[in-house]
């Protein structure tokens, strides 16, 4: 494709407005904008595939306390994003090379070389696997939790794409006994049967606590909490001593009401266990990314692990939707929605 035969325009999804509970439909509105050509120095790229994740809701919140921009009315959301180039005028980048950005959310992005990482098709399956959440799992599992030989680990919200590929993790790196939790019976076999954790519990089915307790009769050593609440609570319940925890997520307060982002901490556990807690950001280095990407592609050819996710058809308009089914954890593994 060269510049002149690069379409006038392209359909985005622009935050309508900043939503004061539940994420509806009426928060978003799909436009389109013109696609200039590219500067000197710039690419087109069109977008091939995007990962939606749950930060996204904390980007809809103007009073967010992440270190991350937030979205604006009126204005196209971003997320990770890749795609390929269809128009360059940079050394940099190719016709054809397929590059990562964080210009997602529209159909094509036109910016500086710079802004786009070149990746290798030869290395993954195919361009999606490049939007694994991968690079988290491994620094939260790996850098922060410091996973080994011998330790039973339990990993709260473990269908979501991060902590699908935490546990696996957990199990390459030695770990005794997986253990994870869902939303869903369904599930429990998605976990066990397909990602070989060694037990899961849907939370619905009782006190977290207890059902823990039950699959870890000596308790846990490693924690990976994605969803905080009452799982997080219990998980310091039943913590064995110098147990440490990756704080990754509170998706129990992303969505509704919010209260499960705030679980109560009982101190004394906390100090006579001697529990490490330690929250960890997701925003990667370039070596980071390279490295998972390295070790992912190595893993997947061995078949030592699996790359679950949820493909949803539809291009840009089908977004939103895809957005909010994320939301009410409707899906399983990383979500990718084929853009073209």
């Amino acid at each position: 494709m060269t510049a002149d035969q690069l379409p006038a325009t392209s359909r985005e999804v622009r935050l309508a407005s900043y939503p004061r509970g539940e994420v509806t439909l009426d928060h978003f509105e799909l436009g389109e904008s013109a696609l200039p050509e590219p500067g000197e120095g710039q690419v087109v790229v069109r977008n091939d595939w995007m990962t939606l994740g749950s930060v996204a809701r904390d980007q809809m919140n103007p009073d967010t306390k992440l270190p991350i921009p937030v979205f604006q009315p009126g204005v196209a959301m971003w997320g990770r994003t890749v795609g390929t180039v269809v128009a360059s005028r940079s050394p940099l980048l190719a016709v054809g090379d397929l590059v990562e950005h964080f210009s997602g959310w529209r159909e094509y992005a036109v910016g500086d070389a710079h802004e786009f990482f070149r990746r290798d098709r030869a290395l993954l399956p195919g361009p999606e696997y490049f939007l694994s959440q991968g690079p988290t799992a491994w620094h939260g599992m790996v850098d922060t939790a410091q996973v080994g030989e011998g330790d039973v680990v339990f990993v709260s919200g473990a269908t979501n794409g991060v902590g699908a590929l935490a546990g696996q993790i957990a199990r390459l790196r030695g770990a005794e006994r997986v253990i994870g939790s869902t939303g869903s019976k369904e599930k429990i076999g998605f976990l066990v049967d397909e990602l070989g954790f060694d037990a899961a519990f849907d939370h619905h089915d009782g006190p977290a606590a207890e059902q823990l307790a039950e699959l870890a009769p000596d308790g846990v050593d490693v924690v990976f909490d994605n969803v905080g609440g009452e799982q997080f609570e219990a998980a310091v319940q039943v913590a064995s001593r110098g147990a440490r925890f990756a704080l990754c997520g509170a998706l129990a307060g992303q969505h509704g009401t919010g209260e499960g982002g705030t679980p109560r901490l009982p101190l004394m556990q906390v100090i006579t266990k001697d529990l490490t807690l330690r929250g960890f950001a997701t925003l990667h280095t370039p070596d980071q990314i390279e490295n998972w990407n390295d070790r992912f592609g190595a893993w997947l050819g061995e078949d030592r692990i699996v790359f679950p996710h949820t493909v949803v058809e539809g291009g840009v308009p089908a977004l939103p939707d895809a957005f909010i089914a994320l939301l009410e954890r409707r899906y399983s593994g990383t979500v990718l929605v084929r853009l073209s």
